[in-house]
């Protein structure tokens, strides 16, 4: 009997072993899952920041969805993965919803999350409910240099060598002095910074450069599902050449914060939970 016993233990332990491993499969992300509901949410980071960023915005909605929050390798701690891009990082967060059989999910993204929500819902138009891009442009670099155009085999290693050659006080200088133009709320800086500090150097220098030339104001033409754009204050001001970038999606609705940065669900967080709320709920 007892030797019966041993054996059902085994036999279970090795069911229970091989139910955790067939479902176990590397992504270039974390994900913590939380909340209850048939609808579930995406909700993508932007570059350098963990998935920390989304806490008040998962707070309001995890009673009624179920929330997969994300955490890009090499960002914010997360361990890294070799030879990032942004072209697989979408692929992969595309493969994840359909592996794990997510229905229609709503994806939010901010920053460069942002523009991984648009390129998914452009290269998958079936797999998306809607997307949300917070702060967010097809092509930030064409902002700057109308005549861009991306190149197709981009050289990356002086970005990556000047990012990894930096002492780390140097880089941390460079955070400090960088983010107040990024974030207005000042209890949130030096959490902030410390996202940027605990990331891997290689895919900093990496991901940068990558997204620098990304260009997605074509393919955003394919995108189906409707779009909800949150945008800082200050883009008011750019605003025919920003919905020149976004000419191609017909589905977009633009709505400019009234005050604060680019992290927009810290600097305007009552009007971008409101709309938020509308978009998401309705």
């Amino acid at each position: 009997m007892k030797k019966y016993i041993i054996l059902i233990i085994a036999f279970l332990f090795s069911a229970v072993c091989l139910n955790v491993f067939a479902q176990t499969k590397s992504y270039p992300f974390e994900v913590l899952k939380t909340g209850k509901g048939k609808q579930a949410i995406i909700f993508i980071p932007g570059f350098a920041s963990s998935g920390d960023v989304w806490n008040e915005t998962k707070t309001a909605f995890e009673k009624d969805f179920t929330c997969y929050t994300l955490t890009m390798a090499g960002f914010a701690g997360v361990k890294p993965q070799p030879n990032p891009s942004f072209e697989n990082w979408k692929t992969e967060i595309a493969n994840f919803i359909k592996e794990n059989k997510i229905v229609k999910p709503i994806l939010v993204g901010h920053s460069m999350g942002g523009g991984l929500a648009l390129a998914i819902a452009a290269d998958y138009p079936e797999l998306i409910e809607k997307i949300v891009v917070v702060d967010a442009l097809p092509c930030m670099t064409a902002l700057m240099d109308p005549s861009f155009k991306s190149k197709e085999n981009n050289d990356c290693t002086s970005m990556v060598n000047q990012m990894t050659g930096m002492t780390d006080a140097q880089f941390f200088d460079m955070q400090k002095k960088t983010m107040p133009r990024l974030l207005a709320d000042a209890s949130k800086m030096d959490m902030v910074v410390d996202w940027s500090v605990k990331s891997d150097r290689k895919t900093f220098g990496q991901m940068y450069c990558d997204f620098s030339n990304t260009d997605l104001r074509m393919k955003i033409a394919q995108i189906k599902c409707p779009a909800l754009i949150l945008l800082e204050s200050y883009f008011i001001n750019l605003k025919p050449a920003i919905e020149d970038q976004y000419k191609n999606l017909k589905t977009a609705n633009f709505q400019y914060a009234s005050k604060g940065l680019h992290f927009i669900m810290y600097d305007d967080k009552e009007w971008y939970l409101a709309q938020l709320n509308t978009f998401i709920k309705q």
